[in-house]
């Protein structure tokens, strides 16, 4: 198991080892990400004309129905539906934008650290880690995607707050139990990067 990001002294860069396992279960869930901000359309029509598309905010109103887009994309004013919807129709599409192109960021750095493309090498043929080295900009792009991972898959699981007990009384090979240890890791890798980025 990975021991978590640290800050190397002399490059200033951040670094992690994953096993290939690791590896390709953050790339599955990063590509899951980006599949399901891009399931809705958010933008207008990219074969418009450049200009006008620049000045073109037709976005969508509505909070998403998904439970878990309404809260990777919350409204900016709960108590005031107009003014959210059309705070919304300005933003979302940016936002979807961003929280893609942190997801991509991710894809790509692991593959760029040998991680091969889904479907090309048996994963069983890596190496034992998979060396994975951040410089600054790039790690706050994956703390971004990480938070959005976690925050996706907890909403999925309905995790709340102080429900502890409930996950630890489900038997091993609940199918639950295990995305739910897959929810705790990803918060540990969370908070073991926010400690290498303080450093």
């Amino acid at each position: 198991m990975t021991s978590g990001f640290t800050r190397h002294r002399r490059s200033g860069r951040v670094i992690a080892n994953f096993s290939a396992f690791e590896a390709d279960l953050v790339r599955s869930l990063a590509a899951q990400l980006v599949e399901l901000l891009r399931s809705e359309q958010a933008l207008p029509d990219e074969s418009a004309d450049p200009l006008e598309a620049m000045f073109d905010f037709a976005g969508p109103r509505a909070v998403p129905e998904d439970p878990v887009l309404a809260r990777l994309l919350p409204s900016a004013y709960p108590g005031d539906v107009e003014s959210a919807a059309e705070f919304r129709r300005f933003t979302e599409g940016a936002l979807r934008d961003g929280k893609v192109a942190a997801a991509q960021v991710v894809i790509t750095t692991l593959e760029e650290a040998g991680l091969p493309p889904v479907g090309e090498t048996s994963l069983e043929g890596l190496g034992a880690v998979l060396d994975v080295e951040l410089e600054l900009p790039t790690a706050m792009l994956w703390l971004k995607s990480l938070a959005d991972m976690r925050l996706a898959l907890g909403t999925r699981l309905g995790v709340e707050e102080g429900d502890e007990g409930r996950w630890d009384e489900l038997p091993d090979e609940d199918p639950q139990r295990h995305t739910h240890d897959i929810y705790q890791w990803l918060g540990y890798l969370q908070e073991s990067l926010v400690d290498a980025l303080d450093r």
